[in-house]
């Protein structure tokens, strides 16, 4: 199995918008097209996670409305799953009007089920005459279930479901790191074109991020001011947050994700394309070292899981970014590898995640910084010990590590966040 082709196909896609909203829209629009007639009844069930991810972040093409369900409502009028994780371009002033409308009647709700613990959505729809469910699980397009009037029109075996898509990660998983770096040497042109692709629409989202006066802009204005260098730090810094800025203001812009996430596929592509121009290394190497970037990213998801209680952007990305910096002075030299895992996972390793919204562009900032940095200490032979902490004595152990804090350790912090989340709502 071509492991790194799969990670691109199922991890590295454009997605307009955060991509668990997204999703859910997805899955909505999926049930919306088998049914005809005035909606009802909308009703969305989600994981913890995916509520988490989508309870407070601007929803493209809606004039900043925040949320899961504005999302699902509107995917169930578009019809058009085809679109896909760029299904929001269907929207515009009157269907999301509708949709506020069906809302407003309090005839559209959504709730999470605890007992999910990996991506989970569903929607059922009802109108006069008809009723449709469609379910995804596991990753954000995979439909494994579709219903009509109580009668399935679709459904993979339990067995499908977990591996759907997804039969690459068992495989990805036993794989150490030294064995994805050899997976970069020689990337195929149409991977090589894929992964441009994704430079080019990142970079373009963080031009239209920087005209906004949001985090970007206030790292810009450090420098300008004299309290930051103008170096590569901070152009680094700009150009993730501007992007950020941008995809959590609900820009109407696509961003290339990786690991199903926007902002990681930000920090994961933007930082080793910047810090490799900066450093004047050769174009094919920067692209392999984006390569070896995003199959890092999905590579500690294995461990932590696809919506973790951490910060993925932070971590798993940033570790990516980090590798890649590594990988295009040094090429596969592990033990420099492994000191850039080590010293982000210890300096990032507690960051929470509080669902997508505006302020991920700040922890897109410390995961940039935090990256560059890393990966520096490392070219000169130094970074944080496995004698210190929780980091083991070699990369895979210390992200082993880290997937134990975050599945045994914090099992509670998402019903804790969802918690205060919920109460600030009412």
């Amino acid at each position: 199995m071509d492991i790194l082709k799969a990670v691109l196909k199922n991890e590295v896609f454009p997605a307009l918008g955060c991509t668990e909203p997204i999703a859910v829209a997805y899955a909505a629009s999926i049930a919306g097209q088998e049914i005809e007639g005035e909606i009802e009844e909308i009703i969305i069930t989600v994981d913890p996670g995916v509520y988490k991810n989508g309870f407070a972040v601007t929803i493209p093409n809606t004039g900043e409305e925040k949320g899961n369900l504005i999302a699902g409502v509107l995917g169930a009028l578009i019809k058009k799953p085809e679109l896909k994780m760029e299904i929001l371009k269907g929207a515009g002033e009157e269907m999301v009007s509708r949709a506020n409308a069906l809302i407003r009647k309090r005839k559209a709700k959504i709730g999470y089920d605890k007992s999910k613990t990996e991506l989970y959505i569903e929607v059922f729809i009802k109108t006069e005459n008809d009723s449709a469910t469609a379910v995804i699980e596991n990753s954000h397009t995979n439909l494994v279930r579709l219903e009509k009037n109580n009668r399935a029109l679709f459904e993979k075996e339990r067995k499908e479901n977990k591996s759907a898509g997804q039969d690459y990660k068992p495989i990805l998983k036993e794989m150490r790191i030294s064995e994805l770096i050899d997976l970069v040497g020689q990337i195929s042109d149409e991977d090589y074109k894929y992964i441009k692709h994704g430079v080019d629409m990142n970079l373009k989202i963080s031009e239209a991020g920087q005209k906004l006066q949001k985090v970007g802009y206030y790292v810009s204005d450090l420098v300008k001011k004299g309290f930051l260098l103008n170096d590569v730090f901070s152009s680094c810094k700009i150009l993730t947050t501007s992007a950020s800025d941008a995809r959590m203001a609900g820009i109407n812009l696509p961003v290339m994700s990786s690991g199903g996430s926007g902002n990681q596929g930000i920090v994961a592509i933007i930082v080793p394309y910047n810090v490799g121009k900066v450093f004047k290394i050769e174009e094919t190497k920067i692209f392999q070292s984006i390569a070896l970037s995003h199959l890092i990213n999905s590579y500690i998801k294995c461990f932590t899981g696809d919506l973790s209680p951490l910060c993925g952007c932070a971590i798993s990305a940033g570790v990516g970014a980090a590798v890649a910096i590594v990988y295009q002075q040094y090429g596969k030299d592990m033990k420099k590898i492994t000191l850039a895992v080590n010293t982000l996972i210890s300096d990032l390793g507690g960051m929470l995640c509080d669902g997508a919204k505006s302020g991920c562009a700040l922890k897109v900032a410390s995961s940039t910084d935090s990256a560059i940095r890393s990966a520096y200490m490392a070219l000169n032979d130094h970074g944080i010990a496995h004698t210190e902490g929780f980091v083991g004595k070699t990369a895979e152990e210390t992200i082993w590590n880290l997937s134990e804090i975050s599945k045994l350790g914090m099992a509670k912090v998402d019903d804790t966040m969802l918690g205060i989340m919920i109460d600030k709502a009412l």
